[in-house]
């Protein structure tokens, strides 16, 4: 690669990209924006988190000979919002793009977006795909469909009228991160509607047209995972400043397995002519282990059990979990035999349960570990 000769100018521009599992992307990426800044001073922050295809090696070998190109190796720790979070504190240039490495964002429009975040107005210039100029190669109806979900979902949370919240290409100023930053979720792919809806004041912004293009290498990352996230951070906005995000979605899984307890008891215990307790003693279990996988799908994702790891921590949770379940049990079984309706008895010992078990689920079964994200859950 040639050297750039803007060494005594002032560094301008950061570009930061999250990566995982992006290793032959970078090198083209990199001449692609060599081809458009190459009038400005400008370092490129690759984030990657411990891709196995040797990513941030490949990062580091050009960086050996280009000193406009460095990477933060992250082990034990992933998300892009955080991810993203991490590069731009990285870096001292007054003015920080943030795009993906799988070459779908459109670099030509780099020095536009420069240009006018340049002239102090602005907070913020996004990359839109769904403003007059701007659009998407062909990609199937699922990702259409979730991409048009979330700007409806965005409206929730953000009073601004952004024509693409769900856009991962845009440019902001360093004031307006550090002004932000403290009150962001930090989770999941989606950091923009993130810090627009984490601004106490309205934000100065504009968007800029893109053509969103297909990936041509790798795979893409977009999965439930996505949405679940981003679902998340639409949570955490609504209701994170008054209760923890974590215990609010603890508090669904458990109205779920709540009705899933109360069903299993009916069934057996009305239908199947089973003895109120030992329908009880099956319907705790059943509601346990399906607690127990939702909740590291959803409520603890930043901390998720894997493998082994999954099936040790369901023997750790049962065993935490067993004096909040003998505490239910024997409190349900008490209120019946004393002429308590056994739907009511049942609520009643969930009640007393919940309690104990999302107290220590939280501090034994899915402790806070190395995995934790930046600035939030994750």
């Amino acid at each position: 690669m040639t050297k750039i000769n803007l060494a005594q100018q002032p560094l301008e521009l950061a570009i930061v990209v999250p990566t995982f599992k992006e290793k032959d992307n970078i090198g083209p990426m990199l001449r692609r924006l060599q081809g458009v800044l190459s009038n400005f001073r400008y370092e490129v922050i690759f984030v990657d988190d411990d891709s196995p295809d040797g990513t941030a090696d490949a990062v580091r070998e050009i960086g050996r000979r280009e000193h406009w190109v460095r990477v933060i190796h992250r082990v034990g720790r992933r998300g892009l919002a955080s991810a993203c979070m991490e590069g731009i504190l990285s870096t001292s240039a007054p003015y920080i793009a943030v795009m993906d490495a799988d070459l779908q964002h459109d670099e030509s429009i780099l020095p536009e977006m420069l240009s006018r975040i340049r002239t102090g107005q602005l907070d913020l210039v996004i990359g839109s795909r769904n403003i007059e100029g701007g659009g998407m190669d062909k990609f199937d109806r699922r990702r259409v469909a979730l991409s048009n979900l979330g700007l409806r979902v965005s409206k929730l949370v953000s009073h601004h009228d952004l024509s693409d919240p769900m856009s991962g290409y845009f440019m902001l100023t360093r004031e307006f991160f550090h002004e932000v930053v403290r009150n962001t979720t930090g989770v999941g792919f989606k950091i923009l509607l993130d810090l627009v809806a984490s601004s106490d004041r309205t934000v100065r912004f504009t968007e800029v047209p893109f053509h969103f293009r297909n990936r041509e290498v790798g795979e893409s990352k977009l999965d439930l995972n996505v949405g679940i996230e981003y679902l998340y951070l639409v949570a955490d906005k609504l209701v994170g400043r008054w209760l923890p995000i974590r215990f609010v979605l603890y508090c669904i899984v458990g109205a779920c397995g709540l009705g899933l307890h109360t069903a299993v008891v009916w069934l057996l215990y009305r239908r199947a002519g089973f003895s109120f307790q030992h329908a009880l003693l099956i319907a705790i279990t059943v509601a346990l282990i399906a607690n127990y996988l939702i909740n590291n799908i959803l409520t603890y994702r930043d901390r998720r059990l894997r493998g082994w790891g999954l099936a040790w921590g369901f023997v750790g949770y049962a065993i935490v979990c067993s004096v909040g379940n003998l505490s239910n049990y024997a409190l349900a079984v008490f209120l019946v035999e004393h002429g308590v309706s056994w739907p009511l008895a049942t609520l009643s010992g969930l009640a007393v349960g919940s309690v104990w078990n999302f107290a220590v689920s939280s501090t034994f079964t899915w402790r806070s570990t190395r995995r934790r994200p930046l600035t939030g859950s994750n």
